[in-house]
């Protein structure tokens, strides 16, 4: 069953942002500093090579007690064993998924509206763009806070993503978001471990107000 305290801080990987770094070791750091949910995105790979970095995120965020989910590919989630996967807007039908991937593991679903998130029928949401952010460009503009206080409240777990940083982490977490998603803010910071420590700070601050 989901806990949506494990979507607190979930982080999208993208091993163009390590600034070099292995990316195993990265987000190895990233779950030391309080990360407990992985989602592997690197859309560039061959299927022989996402399933053998699946295989080594799956061992590195198991030892961790972290989830991981796969974004999209259903065949390498249940070839590597991970908790479950995250479908882009244009991906499988949610039913369809649950029906190879079982009850047992998670789905995931990108939202960029509030009418998207209330009829995503997934076990949670990842909806944004919140606020500009590069990656997040073509997916429309910001939602921003007021839009997003209307799409967390669907019915399952929402993850804020697009432009969040440990600075503005708190307002996001405080309209009713149960997570953020973030992909530079930890993946290229200097030090990975402490910026995910940040983002937990933040969420910590926003819960106990």
């Amino acid at each position: 069953m989901l806990d949506p305290r494990d979507l607190a801080i979930y982080l999208i990987t993208d091993r163009t942002q390590t600034n070099g770094r292995d990316l195993i070791e990265v987000v190895a750091a990233a779950c030391r500093g309080g990360v407990r949910a992985v989602q592997l995105r690197e859309r560039d790979l061959d299927t022989r090579s996402l399933l053998a970095l699946a295989r080594a995120l799956r061992e590195t965020t198991r030892e961790h007690g972290a989830l991981l989910l796969i974004n999209d590919r259903v065949d390498v989630a249940l070839a590597c064993g991970a908790d479950g996967v995250h479908l882009p807007a244009n991906s499988f039908r949610v039913a369809d998924a649950r029906q190879l991937l079982g009850a047992e593991r998670l789905i995931g679903v990108s939202t960029h509206s509030v009418e998207e998130a209330a009829r995503a029928g997934a076990d949670f949401v990842v909806c944004g763009p919140v606020f500009d952010t590069p990656s997040k460009r073509p997916f429309g503009p910001p939602l921003g806070l007021d839009m997003l206080r209307r799409a967390a409240a669907c019915a399952v777990p929402l993850i804020a993503v697009g432009g969040i940083t440990a600075t503005n982490a708190s307002e996001v977490l405080a309209v009713g978001a149960a997570g953020v998603a973030v992909i530079r803010a930890v993946l290229a910071a200097p030090d990975p471990e402490g910026a995910a420590r940040a983002l937990c700070a933040a969420g910590r601050a926003a819960t106990a107000r």
